[in-house]
């Protein structure tokens, strides 16, 4: 019984059966020249893959996810490499900047960093040395924010004009988000060289104001680490006028106007992350 019919597009004539006849009995028009004739109403099968079914949506989906997967990882892997120079470079430029060394060419940033940090060490709250390293950017320079403790602590020796100066990391919590930054000494282990200060997510115009040299930094330079008998950490950040006993102008720094909580957070990143050092910064070599 035939099943289908099929059209002549020539002639008109209309074939029966399951497939077009190789040529119409017509008009002799090839089987190309014919086409399937469905009932009123009724749409022809399609041919091939239903693309409005549940399957075919799932199976199209799964492709697309592995497809951007395999990008992604792949970008990734190849973009490590420069990421993770980016990521040295940027670290380098915030220790230098903590050594007043600011705004540097960033091909410029590694051969400073070379000329100017003679070692990167680990040392412990007591002041021994774990590693003394001499690689400059290895042992100490590697030590993430996070891993930093009282028994592994980085500490950046440098010479700047011919003279020594000390670099010490410092990790905090500000108003939103983390806060972290670098302090340099003198050799004397007490005086300030400068400061560097940045943050993830401070209130711009506000807190913010921490990274700003002219506005804020510049004013730790010159001030004292310790308090006069050397027990313990003097440096602080004040709101202007407001007293704290034992503080003395020496050691103290104005807090930034309307950004009291993260200025709070500087001046406890400060006191917690110098304590550490204590026993280096009153050990005279």
């Amino acid at each position: 019984m035939a099943t289908k019919k099929f059209k002549c597009k020539v002639c008109g004539y209309v074939h029966e059966g399951d497939a077009a006849p190789a040529k119409c009995p017509v008009c002799q028009a090839p089987a190309s020249e014919f086409e399937e004739v469905t009932e009123a109403g009724e749409q022809p099968k399609k041919k091939g893959i239903d693309t409005s079914s549940n399957a075919y949506t799932i199976i199209y989906a799964s492709v697309v996810v592995i497809i951007v997967a395999f990008l992604l990882a792949f970008f990734s892997k190849a973009l490590e490499p420069q990421s993770m120079a980016n990521v040295r470079i940027d670290k380098k430029s915030q220790i230098l900047a903590a050594l007043n060394i600011r705004d540097l060419d960033k091909s410029a940033v590694e051969s400073t960093y070379s000329d100017v940090i003679v070692a990167d060490q680990i040392i412990t709250s007591d002041g021994s040395v774990v590693k003394e390293g001499t690689s400059k950017d290895q042992d100490g320079f590697t030590v993430e924010d996070k891993n930093i403790s009282a028994e592994n602590l980085p500490l950046y020796i440098c010479q700047v004009n011919g003279e020594t100066k000390y670099v010490m990391p410092l990790t905090g919590k500000g108003l939103w988000d983390a806060i972290w930054g670098y302090v340099a000494v003198n050799a004397d282990k007490n005086t300030i060289y400068g400061v560097y200060f940045s943050h993830k997510g401070e209130t711009a115009g506000l807190g913010a104001i921490i990274t700003e040299y002219e506005k804020f930094q510049k004013q730790f330079e010159g001030k004292k680490v310790l308090n006069a008998d050397k027990s313990g950490i003097a440096i602080s950040v004040a709101k202007k006028g407001k007293f704290v006993e034992g503080l003395t102008d020496d050691s103290r720094c104005d807090a930034i106007t309307g950004a009291t909580l993260t200025c709070d957070g500087v001046n406890a990143m400060l006191h917690d992350c110098l304590a550490r050092y204590m026993t280096f910064l009153t050990t005279n070599e």
